[in-house]
């Protein structure tokens, strides 16, 4: 059995179902590595599990997630072929700017079907172990070409498949494109959806060879089915070719 992490322990794992975990980043500090992270807990199981996953992919082709997962001892094209994951590449299904692309309001409305019928044609027994992931947020406005209620729309749509399936919902946002904008409606509106909140920033004292980052985890517990004030934790974290080591600060000499 895997030794539970800092950030597995932060995240509660086995309390994600019916939740909605937002990842925010910068250029400086990613947070994609959390993101796979995710996506292979989500997958981690025994392939009779009933987990299922449906990957909505602005920012990455298939290939891309299939190399760094496979590295993480998860095979994507395995649980493709075994109906547990559902790859939506929409490099390929958008095309933005473009006069005959599916980008806007008829391209986002036809994405939300795409992934309604998808967790409607599974059995019973799956539907309410779906997790949505959304890969990432800021292309998608970019996709939408720049309409920032077209993407609210269907973030709120996604959310209504919570409350209709169980579902999970897992987002991921580059949160310094919007630096001279102050605080846009996009942040705020996904952060009120947001169950748990996760921010990779660079360290506050600069770089480091040993230290490539800081976590945040803002985690709202659910007591009785209500939820109650946020959980915070804060540590380091150092990215290797097939992990990621997490400690405390200070926790290294």
């Amino acid at each position: 059995m895997e030794t539970r992490s800092l950030l597995d322990e932060a995240l509660g794992l086995q309390l994600l179902s019916g939740r909605v975990v937002l990842l925010e980043d910068c250029v400086e500090t990613s947070a994609a590595f959390v993101l796979h992270h995710l996506l292979k807990c989500a997958l981690s199981q025994p392939l009779h599990s009933s987990n299922v996953v449906v990957f909505v992919a602005f920012a990455q082709p298939f290939s891309h997630y299939d190399r760094i997962l496979r590295k993480l001892g998860c095979n994507l094209a395995v649980q493709r072929d075994n109906s547990k994951f559902f790859f939506f590449d929409m490099l390929r299904d958008f095309c933005p700017g473009g006069d005959d692309g599916k980008g806007g309001d008829s391209g986002l409305v036809s994405l939300y079907g795409r992934i309604l019928k998808t967790i409607s044609a599974l059995p019973e027994e799956n539907k309410n172990r779906v997790t949505v992931m959304i890969d990432d947020v800021s292309l998608m406005e970019v996709a939408a070409k720049g309409s920032t209620n077209l993407v609210l729309d269907f973030l709120h749509y996604c959310h209504t498949l919570i409350s209709e399936f169980g579902c999970s919902l897992v987002m991921l946002n580059h949160e310094d494109i919007y630096s001279c904008m102050g605080r846009p409606t996009l942040i705020l509106q996904m952060e009120y959806l947001a169950d748990i909140l996760i921010k990779a920033e660079p360290l506050a004292t600069g770089l480091a060879s040993d230290v490539h980052g800081q976590l945040t985890v803002a985690n709202r517990s659910i007591n009785d089915g209500e939820r109650s004030r946020n959980k915070l934790c804060n540590f380091h974290f150092k990215v290797k070719e097939n992990s990621v080591e997490y400690f405390y600060p200070g926790s290294r000499t």
